[in-house]
C-alpha cells in the first residue's frame, strides 16, 4: 500500500492496497498456483486429480478472497505500521483466516446433507491434522507472497527515486545560453518597450517557478500547456518571426493529468535543435487528439544542423518516458525520431483526470 513520502516512509509497510482489481487478480493467480502444486503434490487413486484440483482451489479461494478483505478493511491501520510489526500482523491475520476457512470446512464435511450426497470422503477427517497442515503451508506461501511484495515495492521505490533524480536533473538543466538571451532581450526591451520587457521578467519568473516547483509532480494538462505558453513566448522575443509555433491542441481534455515538464522541454529541444540553427527558422507543430480515451500529444520540428549537447535531448526523452511509465504503468508510451526532414516525438497515454486512477 502506497503511504505519503514523509520522513521514515521507506520504512512503512510494502503491501499494495488490497482493495483494488489489481491486486485481488495477482492474489488469485498465487492462489490457483498454489492448488495446483498441493494437487501434484498429493495425486493418489482416492480422488481424481481435477475433483482433488477442484476442491483445493475451492478451498484455497476461499482463504485468499477472504484474507484480501479482511487486509483491505485494515488497510489504514497497516500503513502506520513499520515492516516487522506489520508483517507480523499480517501473518496473524492469515493464521486466523486460515484457521475458521479451515474449521468451516470439517464441519461442513460432518453434516448430513454431505453424508447424504456420498461425497463425506472429499473433506478431512482429522481435525487436528488439517488445521496444523494449512496453517503451516499458509503461513510459507504467505511469506513467499510477502517476500515478492517487498521486492516489488523496493523496485518501485528505486525506480521512482532515479525519476525524481532526473527531474532534478532537468530541472537544472536550464540552459545557460537561454538564461542569458533573455536577460540580454529583456535589457535591450527595458528601453524601447518597458512594458514588454517587464512581462518578460514576469515570464522569466513564472518559467523558473513551474521548473524548480518540487511539490506537484502531477499537474493538469492546461497547467503544463500554460508553462509551454510561457517558454514561447520568451524565446519569440528572441527569435521573432523565424520562430513559428502551430498548436493543435483543441481536441485534448485540458483536465487531463500529466506529469510536470511533459511538455515544456519537448518544445525547448524543438526550439534548439529544429529552429535556432536555420537562419530561416522553423514552424514547431503540436498536435493533439483523444481517441478511446488515449490522448495522443506529437511534436515535430523541421530538422536543423546537427548541434552539440544533444544529450539534453536524450535526457528529456528519457525523463518524460520514465514519468509516463510511472503514472500510466504499460499503458504510456513515447517514440521519437528523424523522419524525413522532421524530427518527430508522440506521448499516448490514457485521459486519466482523477489522481486515484493513477498506478499505484
Amino acid at each position: 500500500m502506497k503511504t505519503d513520502a514523509a520522513p521514515g516512509a521507506e520504512s512503512r509497510l510494502y503491501l499494495p492496497d488490497f482493495c483494488t482489481s489489481r491486486a485481488a487478480l495477482i492474489l488469485i493467480l498465487i492462489v490457483e498456483l498454489t492448488a495446483f502444486v498441493l494437487t501434484l503434490a498429493r495425486e493418489g487413486p482416492a480422488v481424481d486429480f481435477w475433483t482433488d484440483l477442484a476442491r483445493t482451489s475451492l478451498f484455497l479461494l476461499w482463504i485468499g478472497l477472504a484474507g484480501a478483505a479482511l487486509l483491505c478493511l485494515v488497510n489504514k491501520r497497516l500503513a502506520r505500521l513499520t515492516v516487522a510489526r506489520g508483517s507480523a500482523v499480517v501473518f496473524v491475520l492469515i493464521a486466523t483466516v486460515i484457521a475458521v476457512v479451515s474449521c468451516c470446512a470439517f464441519l461442513i464435511g460432518r453434516t448430513d446433507m454431505v453424508v447424504e450426497l456420498g461425497v463425506a470422503e472429499l473433506f478431512p477427517r482429522n481435525p487436528g491434522l488439517f488445521l496444523s497442515r494449512n496453517v503451516s503451508i499458509g503461513l510459507v506461501i504467505t511469506a513467499l507472497a510477502l517476500r515478492y511484495f517487498f521486492v516489488t515495492h523496493e523496485w518501485r521505490r528505486n525506480v521512482e527515486m532515479r525519476a525524481a533524480a532526473r527531474v532534478h536533473a532537468l530541472q537544472a538543466r536550464i540552459r545557460p545560453h537561454f538564461l542569458f538571451n533573455s536577460m540580454n532581450t529583456i535589457a535591450s526591451l527595458t528601453r524601447s518597450d518597458p512594458a514588454l520587457a517587464e512581462q518578460a521578467v514576469q515570464d522569466l519568473a513564472d518559467l523558473f517557478r513551474a521548473n524548480l516547483n518540487e511539490q506537484r509532480p502531477v499537474l493538469r494538462l492546461e497547467e503544463e500547456l500554460e508553462v509551454a505558453h510561457i517558454y514561447q513566448r520568451i524565446e519569440q522575443l528572441r527569435l521573432g518571426e523565424r520562430l513559428r509555433v502551430d498548436w493543435k491542441i483543441d481536441a485534448v481534455p485540458q483536465d487531463a493529468l500529466v506529469p510536470g515538464l511533459m511538455l515544456q522541454p519537448l518544445l525547448e529541444n524543438a526550439i534548439y535543435h529544429g529552429i535556432e540553427p536555420r537562419p530561416e527558422g522553423g514552424t514547431v507543430t503540436v498536435t493533439g487528439d483523444v481517441a478511446g480515451r488515449l490522448i495522443t500529444i506529437v511534436v515535430r520540428n523541421p530538422v536543423g544542423e546537427l548541434r552539440r549537447g544533444r544529450d539534453g535531448n536524450q535526457l528529456a526523452l528519457a525523463n518524460i518516458r520514465e514519468r509516463l511509465a510511472l503514472m500510466y504503468g504499460e499503458r504510456a508510451l513515447v517514440k521519437s525520431g528523424r523522419f524525413d526532414a522532421e524530427y518527430i516525438v508522440t506521448l499516448r497515454f490514457p485521459y486519466v483526470e482523477r489522481a486515484e486512477l493513477l498506478v499505484t
